[in-house]
């Protein structure tokens, strides 16, 4: 089968094409997986964390991609048979027995198996997930339309969860990529009485939330029009953290949704002053990968919502421009393979 891999450490300010295309023998399920056929899998920063080495394979080559929707062509499980629509997440297994894992935080197990790091992922014809940690995608969505909810949507649900938001509650996203337009309609749809406030380094994406229905949206170093019970920051960056934490309530809560965060300006946290963006009780809170429930949920509240993701395509040939574009700040909403 045709795979695109990552076989190294690559620097994207200098390697473009970071990603190999090799043949890889078709994988064979084992008792309790699924064997997929891949119809799309999404793009996610993630995999530029990989490949720049803030959160390794642990062997090389490997093949990336976690936001995978296929066919089951043959199935050695219970519960899901061939022929059936599935989705694959960043949660490809965990040890199942640990306290995390007994009580429904499997998200924090120190067994956790990412797909597409530590497990070939989607960037591939084929793959195997255990039936476990495979998701049956509504009707409602196309192949496309899902690749995004299994990471982008399922991460943004446990951001917001994780949130402590109260309806009317005003809510600040910094970035306003994949995650965070999926982010937007569901505090829309789950709160209908809150506001919500977009920092973006982009006109074009500053557009994009307010036609989704921000409140306002700004540049990173915007003062917004008011203060925030809740902030999801959705960025690579530290600079936009510390500038948000400024806009935060006595008591509010700063959400980090993010795998890794890249080193190009830890300067500014040097800028933070306690009185100023920590005192008064303001908590920050990191998101650590997603539970099965996160992903389950969010496909389900997704098709209440009746909104599908703004998406940008690319033939599977273009993988590397896909990962480019991401790494150059090319976004509007969810960028997906199309197989």
């Amino acid at each position: 089968m045709k795979a695109w891999v990552i076989d190294k450490i690559s620097d994207l300010t200098i390697e473009n094409q970071p990603l190999k295309l090799i043949d890889l023998p078709k994988p064979t399920p084992k008792e309790g997986e699924l064997l997929l056929k891949v119809k799309a899998c999404g793009v996610c920063h993630t995999e530029i964390d990989e490949i720049e080495g803030r959160t390794p394979p642990p062997t090389f080559p490997i093949v990336p991609g976690h936001q995978v929707v296929g066919e089951v062509i043959e199935s050695k499980g219970i519960h899901i048979n061939t022929g059936t629509r599935v989705g694959v997440a960043w949660i490809f297994s965990t040890c199942g027995k640990c306290e995390y894992c007994l009580s429904g935080r499997e998200n924090l197990c120190n067994d956790f198996i990412a797909t597409g790091r530590d497990k070939n992922g989607g960037y591939a014809e084929f793959m195997v997930v255990p039936e476990k940690f495979a998701y049956p995608i509504p009707e409602f969505f196309s192949d496309v339309e899902a690749a995004p909810l299994l990471c982008a949507g399922a991460i943004g649900y446990r951001s917001v969860s994780l949130c402590n938001l109260k309806n009317g509650h005003k809510i600040g996203l910094t970035g306003f990529g994949a995650s965070a337009h999926l982010v937007l309609k569901l505090v829309q749809f789950q709160y209908p009485k809150s506001e919500t406030f977009v920092f973006a380094r982009n006109k074009k994406e500053r557009d994009f939330a307010m036609g989704l229905g921000a409140k306002w949206a700004g540049d990173t170093t915007d003062k917004p029009p008011s203060l925030f019970d809740c902030i999801i920051d959705t960025t690579p960056a530290w600079k936009p953290i510390v500038h948000a934490l400024e806009f935060l309530k006595p008591g509010g809560r700063l959400v980090i949704n993010a795998i890794r965060k890249e080193s190009i300006d830890t300067e500014y946290l040097l800028n933070i002053d306690y009185p100023k963006h920590l005192w008064m009780e303001k908590e920050i809170k990191s998101v650590a990968n997603v539970t099965c429930a996160d992903v389950t949920n969010f496909i389900s509240i997704a098709e209440q919502m009746k909104f599908k993701p703004e998406i940008q395509c690319y033939s599977f040939k273009k993988a590397n421009k896909a990962i480019m574009d991401i790494k150059k700040w090319k976004i509007k909403g969810a960028k997906v393979l199309v197989f």
